[in-house]
């Protein structure tokens, strides 16, 4: 029999199939990277399920397979997903991909997307951003960057993202598909902030190349911008 598929959870069946001891995706071997990554990116939300059943041209089916039989579908059924399934994952991983680790290093989550989405599945780049008026970048995915700010005890993902595309004189090209966002990652001695607060939606209206936006002294089209 083909394996059901589930969709993604929402609200008050997110809380109960979630919450409490012995849910989400159990941790083995610096598998804790790519255990957030795959929660973030399927258990509440079906924004990339093209990945569990399009056949992109790359597309490796046994690894998609084992993504949307072994993972997602368990994770939205009952709530838990067990290392050796994602095990399973980091094997085929290692097998078809050029770096030998992913069965016991941690690595750094953008390192597994563009492994998992570009080389093994084929999918086009999800941002195109622009620097200072450089040449336009594809990527999968947004790390953020910045500096120690004062001001900023605990702040939101809106101020994060806003203030890492201003220090960083980053633009979105165009409106993304898909919007994944790294938070400031640090070591064990030093993090930068205690808590993020999630921020439920995002306004990208500033984050936009050639946006048109209101002057906020006149509240006509606005003609400069300044930082």
């Amino acid at each position: 029999q083909a394996p059901e598929s589930f969709p993604p959870l929402r609200n008050e069946a997110a809380v109960h199939v979630l919450r409490g001891r012995m849910k989400g995706i159990q941790g083995h071997c610096n598998s804790c990277y790519m255990d957030a990554t795959l929660f973030s990116l399927f258990s509440c939300t079906s924004v990339l399920d093209s990945m569990l059943f399009k056949p992109f041209p790359l597309c490796d089916r046994n690894v998609q397979s084992i993504l949307r039989d072994e993972i997602v579908n368990p994770l939205r059924k009952t709530g838990f997903v067990r290392a050796r399934s994602v095990m399973h994952l980091r094997e085929q991983l290692t097998e078809k991909g050029p770096c030998s680790s992913f069965t016991n290093a941690e690595k750094d989550p953008e390192e597994f997307l563009n492994l998992i989405m570009h080389q093994i599945l084929g999918i086009e780049p999800l941002l195109r951003l622009q620097s200072g008026g450089q040449k336009e970048q594809d990527c999968y995915c947004y790390q953020i960057f910045m500096d120690k700010q004062e001001d900023l005890v605990v702040p939101d993902v809106q101020q994060l993202v806003e203030h890492s595309f201003l220090s960083s004189d980053l633009k979105l090209v165009e409106i993304p598909s898909c919007f994944i966002i790294q938070m400031p990652r640090f070591g064990k001695e030093y993090k930068m902030f205690s808590k993020i607060i999630p921020s439920l939606e995002l306004d990208i209206t500033d984050l936009l190349l050639d946006s048109p936006r209101e002057c906020c002294i006149c509240g006509d089209v606005a003609t400069l911008e300044c930082s």
